[in-house]
């Protein structure tokens, strides 16, 4: 889902930049004086507004409700059963979509398998059926200090990565203001100052986007599961993490590039971003979960995380808007990017402050595994299996259910390190 989320961010700022303003990019076929001059913004969102319309009638007529009404061992429904907890965390950034941590999948390009440790395996030998006996957590004793810090750390992660999703194509339009404070020549290309933007125009930013979308793309797919792979899932973190105050201070720099240094330092900066921030998120869903003291706290767990980044979400983009217009007002537009830098360093040093789990389970990335497609009976059936089986896997289960062969184990360690 990450990786065709990515392919939409590199489709959608393409629409954005290449159709606003119509009357100027296709004067031919746009007049002057007409609905599109007087809304210059309109044509592009028509076009994704009918997009989203296919979308909808394509979902209507051609899938298959997957939840159907007859319950299940337990009694409930497949429809109770996923309504009885809050599924959908509010994602940090407008270029990943929301993740789910009570599943299988955080947010990484393939899914998830997770096994438990030899000795829980052992005890739930003797248990009937090897069925996984009851958890003697109620689910009250949820919020420990590590679950808290961990989602202090989405929190900021979350606020500080909004306000540069906000912040970017204003500081890319906002036009230069040379070192002497006059305005710039039109049509003359002259190195700023950080008292104003780049300068760029409406379809620039759209190109410039796009190719965000790619490298977001190539990161999603490649780079976050060969890093989380190599490093573990704790030091993949720690990584990311101390490297998050650096995409913010760079940004204000780009005004001194010459022309011809321009896009190779905007690409450069967008490159540090994403890749802090891609990899940054699935770790951290990686990290709540595996810090949840049982599996019926996830429910609770998920909703605070949910109520976190949507908390912060709300708060980044009025705060940063503010500061880049007091920016304005004193001539020093790096304050709204800076003031975020110092947000992330505050992440930064509470990072430290968690706590590195050193008993329990521990999870290991794998960078690839094959996929297939497969009918929703079957999974509803996997998902039943999983639900009331607890065995541990061998080659020959491995052999005869082919859901092992298509999910990315995520799998536990016995060694203090991942």
């Amino acid at each position: 889902m990450p990786f065709v989320w990515s392919i939409g961010t590199i489709i959608g700022p393409s629409i954005g930049g290449y159709f606003a303003e119509p009357v100027i990019s296709f004067p031919s076929h746009f007049s002057k004086h007409g609905l599109f001059d007087k809304f210059p913004y309109l044509l592009p969102n028509l076009i994704c507004a009918a997009l989203m319309l296919v979308s909808g009638l394509s979902a209507w007529v051609f899938l298959a409700e997957t939840l159907g009404d007859e319950p299940t061992d337990n009694g409930q429904t497949p429809r109770e059963r996923r309504e009885s907890f809050a599924i959908i965390p509010a994602q940090p950034t407008s270029l990943m979509p929301a993740a789910n941590i009570t599943q299988e999948s955080y947010g990484t390009f393939n899914a998830i398998e997770e096994e438990p440790e030899d000795e829980d395996w052992k005890d739930n030998q003797s248990t009937p059926n090897g069925s996984r006996p009851a958890s003697t957590n109620d689910g009250s004793i949820a919020l420990t200090r590590r679950v808290v810090m961990i989602t202090i750390a989405l929190g900021i992660f979350t606020y500080h990565s909004m306000t540069y999703d906000h912040l970017l194509p204003i500081f890319f339009q906002d036009e230069r203001v040379p070192p002497d404070h006059q305005h710039m020549l039109k049509n003359e290309f002259v190195q700023g100052s950080l008292a104003g933007g780049l300068g760029l125009s409406t379809q620039d930013v759209g190109v410039v986007m796009t190719v965000q979308g790619l490298i977001a793309l190539f990161i999603q797919a490649v780079v976050f599961p060969l890093m989380a792979s190599y490093l573990g899932v704790w030091r993949t973190f720690m990584v990311v993490t101390i490297a998050h105050p650096i995409e913010y201070f760079i940004v204000p720099w780009l005004v001194y590039l010459p022309e011809n240094w321009l896009y190779p330092g905007i690409y450069a900066c967008l490159t540090v971003r994403n890749l802090t921030s891609i990899v940054a998120y699935p770790i951290l869903l990686i990290m709540i979960k595996e810090s949840s003291p049982a599996p019926n706290c996830l429910g609770k767990i998920n909703g605070l995380a949910a109520s976190t980044g949507a908390a912060c979400r709300t708060l980044a983009a009025p705060i940063a808007g503010f500061l880049y217009g007091v920016g304005i007002n004193v001539n020093f537009t790096a304050l709204a990017w800076w003031a975020s830098a110092v947000v992330a360093l505050i992440g930064t040093v509470q990072a430290f402050f968690i706590n590195r789990r050193k008993k329990g389970v521990h999870y290991e990335v794998r960078p690839a595994a094959p996929f297939r497609f497969i009918e929703p009976a079957d999974y509803e059936e996997r998902a039943r299996r999983r639900s009331t089986s607890h065995r541990r896997p061998s080659e020959a289960s491995r052999a005869g259910d082919g859901a092992a062969d298509e999910r990315t184990p995520l799998r536990p360690s016995r060694s203090e390190h991942v």
